[in-house]
């Protein structure tokens, strides 16, 4: 009979092969027997922690909890090309905005998704209050409410109650010991996030949720306070919690302190965050390049330049960054995906479909993917794979969204050979799997008034689109009423000439 494997050793090996609820579960019979080891109790905050961790350099959700209690002064009316929040005019030669789809922002749709931005910061109160409200959900986004989801989320893990009693802790203590400090920090911050609730006045029927990452930040300021200033990993942690807490500039203070002492990529990536949420692009520019100073060649901080280059309408500019990620990663999923976006919409289907093939190589395999194939082959011309990959696409969507977003774009193959008929149909069905579907809506309005029908439907379609692309609708609606007023015109002349001389 062989030994059994020490389960020490047993869970620790769940841990590095990613099984965290296995290696929980582990050490709380570990814990049951020995309540004080300190190497089981670090494993398992590492493991909760790695079940609900979320990368906070990518993460950024700007709801409206976030647009209204901000209290940092930021310039109106800006300078051309120094703003997020007003995309330039692309003087750069890269593709029309016009043939490209755009964010509620005005800037182009990525090849890539990313959080936060395909939705774009919202620019007016109607607006942030309107456009996130879907039939999927009955409120708007919230980044507070984010937060509170995954801190209750995370309790399922120990459905006798916490693991750690955040209120009876010790923080002095524990921030004499560094590793235990680390350990704990990131239990309280990813897994428990300390979410208090203040400021309820009900009388008023206001109801403020502030995160408040208390035990968190006063833990991190203890063990900065013990290193003596010195440590700056510590000092990164307090720049994070100040993030949550929107205390930007006090952020910042703590990643230019922790850069000092230590240059590292993800501070890098941490302070160019800050200033990005602050509408300084071009700061964030320039702490990339000074960041590739230090680290030359280094994929995140090239693809932080594109993606900023991007969100300013500088479509060349990102091309050339993403041509430098790929010769350092050949596989960057991102890089081969935007790049392909922006040769597709510069009139180059068939360079674009050699960077998705390269995709579909690589083992990518989802709706989006073949959607796009579908389209780079009809307009390169090879027809015999246009229809397969539209199939796949739709047997490939995972909700009605994406089942909608591939008949719409089949609904454009149809008006390309010429098929109303089944444009019409493919515009119909998008709708049905989606009713909020704004271009659906558009294009459906286009071939009605084509038909003549623009006293009845056209007109309507148009002011279901006014709900949902504030910032195209108008034009659209008045050429829709203008259509509609010449064909009263000629249809009805004489009770026209009549109703004039009535008013008169």
């Amino acid at each position: 009979m062989g030994s059994e494997m020490e389960p020490l050793l047993l869970a620790w090996s769940y841990f590095r092969r990613r099984k965290f609820q296995l290696c929980a579960d582990l050490c709380t019979q570990m814990l049951e027997k020995s309540p004080y080891d300190q190497a089981v109790w670090i494993l398992k905050a590492r493991a909760l922690t790695e079940m609900v961790y979320v990368d906070e350099i990518d993460m950024d959700q700007e709801g409206i909890a976030e647009m209204t209690l901000d209290e940092n002064a930021i310039a109106q009316v800006p300078r051309p090309g120094t703003s997020l929040k007003l995309p330039g005019v692309n003087q750069t030669g890269g593709p029309s905005q016009a043939v490209r789809p755009i964010t509620q922002a005005g800037r182009p749709i990525t090849g890539f998704l990313r959080p936060s931005t395909q939705s774009g910061r919202p620019g007016t109160m109607e607006q942030a209050i309107r456009t996130p409200r879907t039939a999927y959900t009955a409120r708007p986004i919230t980044s507070s409410g984010r937060y509170v989801r995954l801190g209750t989320a995370s309790m399922l893990t120990s459905p006798d109650g916490p693991f750690i009693n955040l209120s009876r802790l010790n923080l002095t203590k524990y921030s004499q010991k560094p590793k235990l400090a680390k350990a704990l920090f990131e239990y309280i911050f990813h897994h428990e996030n300390d979410v208090k609730t203040v400021n309820i006045v009900l009388h008023l029927e206001i109801y403020t949720v502030f995160e408040l990452f208390s035990k968190a930040l006063d833990l991190a300021a203890l063990s900065t306070e013990h290193s003596q200033y010195k440590d700056w990993w510590w000092k990164v942690q307090i720049g994070k919690c100040y993030y949550r807490l929107g205390m930007y500039r006090e952020a910042e203070k703590q990643f230019k302190s922790a850069l000092k002492q230590q240059e590292m990529v993800d501070t890098f990536l941490y302070l160019a965050k800050v200033y990005i949420t602050l509408d300084q692009p071009m700061t964030a520019l320039n702490l990339f390049k000074h960041g590739l100073d230090k680290f030359p060649g280094e994929v995140t901080l090239l693809c932080g330049i594109a993606r900023i280059y991007e969100e300013m309408n500088n479509s060349s500019s990102a091309a050339e960054y993403y041509k430098e990620v790929l010769k350092q990663d050949s596989t960057h999923v991102e890089a081969i995906a935007c790049i392909g976006s922006n040769h597709f919409y510069s009139d180059q289907p068939e360079v674009a479909l050699r960077f998705y093939r390269r995709l579909l190589q690589m083992g990518v395999y989802n709706c989006q993917l073949f959607n796009n194939l579908g389209l780079c082959c009809f307009y390169a011309q090879q027809y015999d794979m246009t229809l397969t990959s539209f199939e796949r696409a739709l047997s490939l969507a995972e909700n009605e969204e994406e089942t909608a977003d591939v008949w719409y774009n089949l609904g454009h193959i149809a008006v390309g050979i010429g098929d109303m008929s089944l444009a019409h149909q493919c515009f119909r069905l998008a709708l049905v799997n989606n009713n909020h579907h704004a271009e659906a809506y558009n294009n459906l309005a286009v071939l009605e008034m084509r038909k003549g029908h623009v006293e009845q439907w056209a007109v309507c379609l148009l002011q279901g689109k006014a709900t949902m692309l504030p910032c195209e609708a108008p034009h659209d609606l008045a050429s829709g009423f203008l259509s509609y007023g010449i064909f009263c015109h000629s249809s009805f002349p004489t009770d026209l000439q009549t109703h004039h001389a009535s008013l008169l």
